[in-house]
């Protein structure tokens, strides 16, 4: 009857098993010298061999002719426990056994001395799973057991577990299995099945794995259906698109195409690869590039290794960071256990490919992203032109400026305004644009006018000012000139609340600009270190003196109203009592 390889190849001595040898050499040297605890909790991820180092435990405190701490696997007390003939070794699922009665009955048993060999041991896998109660009985067999006994608990959920529980407990942490450790293993169990394992299949599953021994030997009896196994066969074998595939189909999300990527994706899918690990592979990607780029130094050792380095560096340069992150928080928010994931994941692409068509947060940034490179470069966002790195230079825009008013339409004329003229008394050609003649003076009358007083002189124009180092805007408050001279100077979204007075304002007395924030989102924006010197900066160029900036949450006080000036006419009223005088 055919064994599968993660039961044919289980270790049977601490020598045996790989990637916790820190854990093996200790237990050796415990059994060697005989100074075993009673109690030993075994942590660690699944498949990386905790319930093989119990069931190894277990052999060697009973093993007749132990050798150098590992069990002889020859004498009766070992093949008896390997077995399972000897009822003095027992292996409980906590999952299956989690009530409280199961564990009185535990102790009611395990009060006996053992018949066949020296300790009588009990392996709970799982031990998570009991409840608080089968956990509170166990306390007290656990704080004081026979001598006899010996408690070997495996857990995966170290949180779960008991403080009470850990703290009777001699603790063991199972490690990740390096990859290297993992393929040289698979190297070696595929030679002695008579199978041909290339070195990069090998290295595939081991990284597959995912640090565990088990899922590896699993994996590798998955691909062993042909006696050669390669690359292709392996991710055939896992219905995995393959480093490839996987990197057209970010090519395409980099590049902003989302028929590129659909098309991909559909290629795919009829290749049978699942759309849940077709974006799990891409988002593997993504994190790959994005630790080259925050890591790239030490980086190399957090790669998973599916890719080459040159094609993490290719994405690195063309994908910005937070593209890489709100790519991946996508992926991770699609639910592909709906009834049709197909629809799911192409949602998913295209929302990649085109962030700005979801109403996310992702989508706002892309858009708020999109007008500020339009605003500092001058380059027209298209509307059908995609938000990605690598979409088609848009056309050209003129910088902003100023509207000019509208020419008014010229008056109309009647038939009878219309002047006519003969071929040969053609009028000459005027130009576009005639300034009006001014009026000629009308003629005085000849009759007698009172002569009105001249009007003073004109004063003489004054002299124009010296030039400032920054002009100032014509019409406009220090505030309002500071606003104009901003622009440019800082991002478009800082710069669009500034110039709303209902949300900013400010007031220039002395040397000192008080700048008041009216939400509490201009605070959040404008009352920034890097704001605080743009306006000082500005500021004290428009005034030709150094200005301190000053922020408050408070509305401006209202500028006070001059009283209006009364006429004086008291000595208007002194002459009414003149009769013959009146005053019109």
């Amino acid at each position: 009857m055919y064994q599968a390889l993660y039961r044919k190849w289980r270790p049977r001595t601490f020598d045996d098993v790989v990637g916790q040898d820190h854990i093996t050499t200790t237990l050796k040297r415990q059994v060697q010298t005989g100074r075993l605890s009673h109690a030993y909790l075994f942590i660690g991820t699944r498949g990386t061999g905790k319930t093989t180092c119990a069931k190894i435990l277990a052999r060697a405190v009973n093993c007749e002719h132990p050798i150098d701490g590992n069990p002889c696997n020859q004498c009766a007390a070992c093949r008896g426990i390997e077995e399972g003939s000897i009822l003095d070794v027992v292996e409980l699922d906590a999952a299956s056994n989690n009530r409280v009665d199961d564990v009185r009955a535990l102790q009611d048993e395990a009060i006996f001395s053992p018949a066949s060999v020296k300790k009588r041991v009990y392996i709970i896998d799982e031990v998570h799973m009991l409840s608080t109660a089968a956990f509170n009985a166990l306390l007290k067999i656990l704080e004081e057991p026979p001598e006899h006994l010996m408690f070997i608990l495996c857990t995966t959920e170290l949180h779960k577990v008991l403080p009470t529980i850990v703290s009777r407990c001699q603790r063991h942490s199972f490690k990740r299995i390096e990859p290297e450790a993992i393929a040289g293993r698979l190297a070696y169990v595929a030679e002695q099945e008579g199978l041909t394992l290339e070195p990069e299949a090998g290295a595939l599953l081991a990284r597959l794995a995912d640090g565990g021994m088990r899922d590896a030997l699993s994996l590798l009896d998955q691909c062993a259906a042909t006696e050669h196994i390669g690359s292709q066969e392996v991710l055939s074998a896992m219905g995995l698109a393959g480093s490839q595939r996987t990197a057209e189909l970010l090519d395409a999300v980099c590049a902003g195409s989302s028929e590129k990527a659909l098309t991909t994706f559909n290629a795919l899918w009829k290749d049978g690869k699942d759309p849940a690990g077709i974006l799990d592979e891409l988002a593997g990607l993504m994190r790959d590039v994005l630790l080259l780029q925050v890591a790239p130094e030490s980086g190399d050792a957090l790669l998973s290794g599916l890719y080459e380095k040159k094609t993490l560096q290719y994405f690195a340069a063309k994908l910005p960071g937070a593209r890489l992150m709100d790519g991946m928080n996508e992926i991770r928010a699609a639910d592909l256990s709906g009834a049709n994931p197909r629809r799911t994941a192409e949602l998913c692409l295209v929302r990649l490919c085109v962030p700005e068509t979801g109403a996310t947060l992702a989508g706002l940034k892309t858009r708020v992203a999109r007008l500020e490179a339009a605003w500092k470069t001058g380059i027209a966002p298209s509307a059908s032109a995609p938000v990605s790195p690598l979409s088609e230079t848009p056309e050209p825009i003129k910088p902003l400026q100023a509207s000019a008013p509208e020419p008014k339409p010229a008056p109309t004329m009647s038939a009878e305004d219309v002047p006519w003229y003969t071929d040969d008394d053609a009028p000459p050609e005027e130009p576009d644009f005639m300034p009006p003649a001014e009026p000629e003076p009308e003629p005085e009358p000849t009759s007698v006018r009172a002569v009105a007083p001249s009007p003073p002189p004109s004063e003489p124009e004054p002299a124009p000012a010296p030039p400032q180092t920054v002009p100032s805007e014509p019409g406009g408050t220090f505030w309002d000139t500071l606003i104009h001279y901003l622009n440019g100077k800082v991002d478009m979204g800082t710069y669009a609340i500034l110039s709303l007075p209902t949300q900013v304002s400010g007031s220039l007395a002395g040397d000192v600009l008080t700048v008041y924030l009216l939400s509490p989102i201009a605070k959040m924006m404008v009352n920034t270190p890097a704001m605080s010197a743009a306006i000082q900066s500005e500021a004290s160029a428009i005034a030709g003196k150094p200005v301190r900036v000053s922020f408050s949450d408070q509305p401006p006080a209202p500028s006070p109203v001059a009283p209006s000036v009364q006429p004086d006419t008291s000595k208007l009223d002194a002459l009414k009592k003149f009769p013959n005088f009146r005053i019109e």
